[in-house]
């Protein structure tokens, strides 16, 4: 077969459509009811909150692309038109099948466990009255009606707020007529309130919403008010910075944030008994048409359940709680420098505590023999331990270089100040490389140790983010290898000054050497394969979208490599095609922890190359990212990650298979012994 002939069409699933079916994964797990009930309320908000971030970012773009008069297609063959239908469509069945999932089940198995949320119509008279000077002396004083006529037009609505338009009759203190008004519900009052009852076993909670909803008359002396209705509106969140013209990329970001709560509109929600008449108004308003339009059968915005988890004390309908483990090796060990000049040490989060890589960073902080530290921070939240360390060495009178990405996406306040707090406390802040988002995780602490200076480096595959790294599946490796400290310094090099491409010896990098590193393992496996060598591909990662490396799988599978992809969210590759990939079998695995990873193992006539990353094979990670792919070298290591990978590839309860068409059929144990990745692994690795 040619090479043009594995660019057709046929053999790419669109991204877009991929991650509506990750979506929907996602809402299975809110449906599947050998999950405990109030983690399926918090999946059933996630598929929410993933959901408003798609229209944000994914549709956002392609409403920007048609506007600009841009039809191109990707390798999939659908242009803009298409893809803004075929989201229309699917979009419509997840949201109908989340209110669903919302009405029929949820509802009803939390009123069965004494949880209930009430409407107006089921507040006990004590509680309309608690309710009633709630409103007064709580809510009232900030909200701020706006009323709609020639002297006030209609306000701005910031992104994803929750409103209300108000019908009205009759005249206001001027003697005006007014037939509508909206009503802004303040972000700063919590959207969920737990009610007085007169059982304590049981918990019943209302919507701030349907607060105001009952006494909004209250906020319209002398008028009445005809009718109340939701809604929603989703806005363009992309933040544009222009690399070539921006001398100061902070303040620049700083000036972009402000204009990101009032980008264009892309999606109005309602509540499905909102007339046509005002549906049509608030479209008209925010220059949106018919299929921009989404009628819910309930609240607008499900993603507020996601505090009624806090709210609710009960273990029995959560997750058992466990204790992330410390590997053996580090155990009583006060001395982390001692330990990883003995051996490298390899942790997997969560089912490892993060607490070493703190421990780690503090005590560099303290440590006399320490002179420098140089880290890169991607995501790591407002209060973090991580910072501390960082503001304590810096203070202490180390060289701290923190390279930190002010663009991760929705972060960028957050890093913002975290920059300005390094900043005060002496430390050098710097913000990579203009047009290359710094997404490589990444700590090289220089000691003094005797005569001589050694690197202590810590690379993982995901974010120092301590809240994260107990929800996110990832690996972290300390180590003083000599050629790996070279490597991360030629890089830090590279983020904080003007130098030249250097030519790493252990570690692959975006954007120069790993796309064309994977596809050489790639080829390498054909060759073995025709040879009658083991040839073996896996490959864990969140996404599996550029073409070339997709490419290369299909001419892979053609050659007989077997290559098995566990790969939690957006696939454009087919599995299964015959004559094409027959032999590649895709996976997704949706649990309790949210799968991060990124590992690739490559079989090499039995002598494998097994490394982690920063990095999913998509072509931002490889041309427009700056990335860090690692090898794992220890031979204990080697077999924990390769027997980790084998447990993902049997998993038969949490684990879905991609099929030819692009859907996804859920694995089913059968006769077999259930095998469920993420729970063995918290039985073997976690306390």
């Amino acid at each position: 077969m040619t090479d043009s002939f594995l660019n057709s069409p046929q053999f790419y699933i669109n991204r877009e459509l991929s991650f509506l079916e990750f979506n929907r994964r996602v809402l299975a797990q809110a449906q599947d009811p050998a999950v405990p009930l109030l983690e399926r309320r918090k999946f059933l908000a996630i598929s929410c909150s993933n959901l408003d971030e798609f229209f944000e970012i994914r549709v956002a773009g392609l409403k920007q692309r048609k506007e600009l008069g841009s039809r191109g297609s990707g390798p999939d063959g659908m242009d803009v038109d298409d893809q803004l239908e075929a989201i229309r469509r699917e979009s419509l069945r997840l949201v109908a099948d989340q209110y669903r999932t919302f009405n029929d089940e949820l509802q009803p198995a939390l009123n069965a466990q004494g949880i209930r949320i009430l409407r107006a119509t089921g507040w006990s008279p004590e509680q309309a009255e608690w309710l009633a000077a709630y409103f007064d002396k709580e809510v009232e004083p900030v909200l701020t009606p706006l009323g709609l006529d020639p002297a006030r037009p209609f306000p701005r609505i910031q992104n994803k707020s929750q409103n209300f338009v108000v019908e009205l009759s009759g005249s206001d203190a001027f003697g005006r007529s007014a037939s509508l008004a909206i009503v802004q519900v303040p972000r700063s009052l919590p959207r969920i309130l737990r009610l007085p009852s007169s059982d304590p076993a049981r918990v019943e909670l209302t919507y701030l919403s349907q607060v105001i909803l009952s006494f909004v008359d209250r906020l319209f002396t002398g008028m009445t008010v005809e009718g109340c209705h939701q809604f929603r509106v989703t806005r363009n969140a992309e933040l544009w910075v222009d690399d070539e013209e921006t001398e100061d990329l902070l303040r620049a970001v700083e000036g972009e944030l402000a204009s990101r709560r009032y980008g264009d509109a892309v999606r109005l929600e309602t509540s499905l008994d909102c007339p046509a008449p005002l549906r049509d108004f608030l479209l008209e308003r925010f220059e949106l048409g018919a299929d921009d339009h989404y009628a819910v059968d309930g609240p607008v915005n499900l993603n507020r359940l996601m505090s009624i988890y806090d709210l609710v004390d009960r273990k029995d309908l959560k997750y058992p709680s466990f204790a992330p483990a410390i590997p053996k090796r580090l155990v009583g060990r006060a001395d982390l420098f001692e330990a990883i000049r003995e051996k490298d040490v390899l942790l997997h989060h969560p089912f490892h505590s993060f607490a070493p890589v703190i421990d780690f960073l503090r005590q560099s902080a303290g440590d006399p023999h320490v002179l420098a530290i140089k880290q890169t921070l991607y995501r790591t939240g407002p209060d973090s331990p991580v910072v501390d360390a960082l503001v304590a060495a810096a203070r202490a009178g180390k060289e701290v270089t923190v390279v930190i990405e002010l663009l991760a996406r929705f972060d960028e306040a957050a890093n913002i100040a975290l920059a300005n707090r390094l900043q005060e406390a002496g430390a050098h802040v710097m913000y990579g490389v203009v047009g290359y988002k710094t997404h490589a995780k990444l700590i090289m602490v220089v000691r003094r140790d005797g005569d001589r200076l050694r690197r202590y480096c810590h690379l993982g595959t995901g974010n120092y983010h301590p809240q994260t790294t107990r929800l996110y599946t990832d690996y972290g490796l300390f180590t003083c290898d000599e050629a790996i400290g070279e490597d991360l310094h030629e890089l830090f090099l590279q983020l904080t000054s003007p130098t030249r491409v250097a030519q790493m010896r252990r570690i692959l990098q975006s954007p120069f050497t790993l796309h064309e590193a994977m596809l050489e393992r790639t080829r390498r496996e054909i060759a073995h394969a025709q040879a009658g060598r083991p040839a073996r591909i896996i490959a864990k990662m969140n996404s599996l979208i550029e073409p070339q490396i997709v490419r290369a799988l299909y001419e892979a599978s053609m050659a007989g490599v077997r290559i098995d992809l566990v790969v939690r969210g957006i696939c454009s590759l087919r599995p299964g095609v015959p004559g094409v990939s027959e032999n590649i079998r895709v996976r997704s695995v949706v649990g309790r922890f949210l799968e991060h990873s990124r590992v690739y193992y490559f079989e090499n006539g039995g002598n494998p190359d097994i490394y982690c990353a920063s990095a999913d094979w998509m072509e931002r990670n490889f041309f427009r990212r700056i990335e860090v792919c690692f090898p794992v070298s220890r031979k204990r290591h080697r077999a924990q990650v390769l027997a980790d990978l084998e447990l993902y590839l049997a998993d038969n309860t949490q684990a879905w298979e991609l099929r030819p068409d692009g859907s996804y059929a859920r694995c089913e144990p059968g006769d077999a012994e259930p095998v469920a990745a993420q729970v063995a692994l918290l039985e073997s690795l976690a306390d």
